[in-house]
């Protein structure tokens, strides 16, 4: 293969790559997932870096401040709920639970259409030339899914030190 055609492959890679990341986390909203605390702290710390950021980005982009402060409400509020309905055991000894898979898979999957409708209609296949910027819709998809993941996170944490008490 040539030198040449690697960075026409490459949107196409970086798609699956990223299609792949999308598979695994909507894979691991269903069934016994063992919980393994070094990782769930090092998914605390990137998501609230994230989180951040979107914040940060809120504020400059035009109008997205509210979609964002909203989502990122939205969110909480859903991991929260996500943690209420989630089962956590001690399995032989291990900590695991059980995670509702509606909430997260219906929010993961929302902020892949959302991705693809904005890839489609205003990017790699629209006959005009992108809108710059970011959209404040997806920002506050972003911000919502964050969120969720950062609250379920945080109270799943929580629930894992009393269970080993």
């Amino acid at each position: 293969m040539a030198a040449s055609a690697l960075p026409a492959l490459l949107p196409y890679a970086m798609t699956a790559g990223i299609g792949l990341m999308y598979y695994r986390r909507i894979r691991r909203q269903f069934g016994r997932q063992p919980w393994q605390p070094r990782r769930t702290m090092v998914r605390m710390a990137l998501l609230a870096l994230v989180l951040a950021s979107l914040v940060l980005a809120g504020v400059f982009v035009p109008g997205a401040a509210p979609a964002v402060a909203a989502g990122t409400a939205a969110g909480l509020l859903l991991g929260v709920y996500g943690m209420s309905l989630t089962r956590v055991d001690l399995v032989d000894g291990q900590r695991s639970y059980v995670p509702n898979p509606w909430i997260g898979g219906a929010l993961s999957l929302l902020l892949v259409g959302r991705l693809a409708w904005r890839l489609l209609h205003g990017g790699l296949m629209a006959a005009q030339p992108p809108a710059t910027g970011a959209s404040p819709l997806t920002l506050g998809l972003a911000a919502t899914l964050i969120g969720y993941y950062l609250s379920y996170s945080i109270v799943l944490t929580l629930r894992m030190r009393r269970l080993a008490s």
